[in-house]
């Protein structure tokens, strides 16, 4: 696939980050040779309650075999006090987990489309899901404990990390006063940073980050350390 040959249709901002990612997702599946979209962000509901949502339903163009896909994309904090490396991942609010994450999917999002409403609703889209294949593509940006120099987080994949976390003590050091600072919207979470944006004194930003964390809500921060160099990371108030 050359990105150079695809034009970004727009993105409704008003969407949660979760279907924002997955409509980037759908607009590199309709580029690519390799794959059909079927089916897209599909609710499946029992009367009028919706028990779920199937994200993709793919043919690969090869074998025509049927692919059902689940998109995640999330971030997630090292915290190394926790022994299990799989438990280590932990949303910046700590209300979220990776594997947490991956027990909903296997229980809930996958067992979705053997139940009989499930089946019964790709039916009357016309695809049967008798052999159809389960897949994930679990996407994440990792935020490491600050000054760590090296961390074995196998079997995740170590170019997930893209920036480190520490406690508003640590962020009040000489370590960041002289430095510019950008509190990023949640869409914006997932670019690296970028000098085109307003930016702000340590000082300034300090009384927009205290806000955030006396509200119990750990804001993603940017940092300009010269014309070129750029740092992201989480301060967090747990």
């Amino acid at each position: 696939m050359d990105l150079n040959e695809i034009t970004p249709i727009a993105i409704l901002e008003k969407l949660r980050l979760g279907h924002q990612m997955e409509y980037v997702c759908k607009q590199l599946l309709d580029t690519s040779d390799a794959y059909e979209v079927l089916l897209h962000n599909m609710p499946i509901r029992d009367g009028k309650q919706t028990i779920g949502e199937i994200d993709f339903i793919l043919k690969e163009t090869a074998t025509q075999q049927l692919i059902h896909v689940e998109l995640t994309y999330k971030f997630y904090l090292i915290d190394t006090a926790i022994e299990n490396p799989i438990h280590q991942l932990v949303g910046p609010n700590r209300s979220d987990a990776f594997y947490k994450k991956l027990e909903k999917i296997k229980n809930n999002q996958f067992s979705l489309i053997h139940t009989s409403i499930g089946q019964k609703a790709l039916l009357e889209k016309g695809i049967d899901t008798t052999n159809i294949k389960q897949q994930v593509c679990y996407k994440a940006q990792l935020f490491q404990p600050y000054k760590i120099a090296s961390l074995d987080i196998s079997p995740i994949n170590t170019h997930c990390i893209v920036g480190y976390w520490l406690r508003m003590a640590k962020f009040n050091s000489s370590d960041f006063m002289d430095h510019k600072f950008y509190i990023p919207t949640k869409s914006e979470w997932v670019f690296n940073p970028f000098e085109e944006v307003a930016w702000i004194s340590h000082d300034a930003v300090i009384e927009i980050i205290e806000e955030r964390l006396n509200n119990k809500s750990a804001p993603m921060v940017w940092m300009m350390k010269g014309d070129t160099e750029f740092e992201k990371f989480f301060v967090v108030w747990w």
